[in-house]
């Protein structure tokens, strides 16, 4: 039975987010780049959750949203996330770009840009290309100030451990 959270007075937007913002501190605090995701269902239910695994699972693809896809296809018995929108700290890359439009997510909801790969505003503009056929909303900038510095936190962190 899907968990059903109490959504945030001012915004569910605010609410989800920082969901994700908790689960990307979770994926930082294992070693991992910092990214989290959620995905919900139009009745505003939990349906999955991913952080970064890559490092974990030695695994390419283990990006946030691609663990959270791979969790709502097994919770709901179908690839087809037709009405559930996806909550994500980064702006997605490619990979993840071409699976969330795979999923037919209807909204995408990120907090902060990825200028050097960002695929759905930044570098790349998948949504909108004429190879995708299902097309999603897109919701910009929620929450983008502490998902960009949780992500800069995150890096200096991790170079200063290196420099070390």
């Amino acid at each position: 039975m899907p968990e059903i959270l109490p959504l945030s007075e001012t915004d569910p937007h605010d609410f989800w987010m920082q969901q994700a913002i908790a689960l990307a501190e979770q994926a930082g605090a294992a070693d991992e780049v910092p990214v989290g995701a959620v995905i919900v269902s139009a009745e505003n239910e939990l349906i999955a959750t991913g952080e970064n695994r890559r490092q974990r699972d030695h695994d390419p693809t283990a990006h946030a949203e691609i663990i959270a896809l791979r969790r709502a296809g097994q919770r709901l018995g179908t690839w087809y996330l037709t009405g559930c929108r996806l909550y994500v700290t980064l702006e997605p890359c490619p990979m993840c770009a071409g699976a969330i439009v795979q999923a037919r997510i209807h909204t995408l909801i990120y907090g902060t840009t990825d200028p050097k790969s960002g695929a759905i505003d930044s570098v790349l503009q998948l949504p909108q290309s004429p190879a995708v056929f299902h097309r999603i909303q897109v919701i910009r900038g929620v929450q983008a100030v502490a998902c960009r510095q949780q992500l800069q936190r995150w890096f200096r962190q991790h170079r200063q451990k290196e420099r070390q």
